[in-house]
């Protein structure tokens, strides 16, 4: 990359990329979460890359997994139950200005969000337990059930009830998780645990 670097940009400005590039960081997991009611959540796991917009309207319980460069928009509020995953480039969104916009205008950007007319906000709550694949979008005012399975790059438009694998665009039922995990089920220990998130 260097060796690039060296025959497109001149010694000086060559020099400041160099430097911006070995500063960079791979992203890291972080164990614990301060949650926005001050309660701390010692076994969660959340990347230092999650872009989290209106935090304080964000409920992320214990046992949850977010990886990279997710963005969370709590603006109409978000709630993540217990022992969900998320995973990579997922976007969990409760608002969307797409009519505000052009109500608007040029002067969007001088009314409040809580004053637009055509500001659509509405809450995402995923139930415990349910996984989120890489590159998932949640749209504003969908409720996932627990158990649910949200395969890769699926845009869930609607809510989705427990247990249901939902795949596509927009994300419709392909299938039970229950169906799934049956099959892993033989050890009583693990049937034990498996019932008992579920009360």
């Amino acid at each position: 990359m260097f060796k690039i670097l060296k025959r497109l940009f001149p010694k000086t400005l060559k020099r400041k990329i160099k430097k911006f590039l070995l500063k960079m960081k791979e992203p890291n997991m972080i164990w614990g979460y301060l949650n926005y009611d001050g309660v701390y959540r010692s076994r969660t796991r959340i990347s230092d890359t999650v872009y989290f917009y209106h935090k304080e309207k964000i409920n992320i319980a214990d046992n949850v997994f977010i990886w990279h460069y997710t963005i969370l928009d709590g603006t109409g509020g978000i709630t993540i139950e217990e022992g969900c995953q998320i995973g990579a480039w997922v976007g969990i969104f409760t608002h969307s200005s797409h009519i505000a916009i052009r109500i608007y205008g040029k002067h969007y950007q001088e009314i409040s969000e809580s004053e637009k007319k055509g500001y659509i906000v509405s809450p995402v709550n995923i139930g415990k337990y349910s996984y989120i694949a890489a590159g998932s979008v949640i749209m504003p005012g969908v409720t996932i059930g627990k158990g649910v399975i949200v395969s890769v790059g699926s845009v869930v438009k609607r809510n989705v009830p427990d247990f249901a694998v939902v795949s596509g665009n927009p994300a419709k039922i392909v299938g039970d998780a229950r169906v799934l995990d049956k099959d892993f089920l033989d050890d009583p220990i693990l049937l034990k645990w498996y019932e008992e998130w579920q009360k």
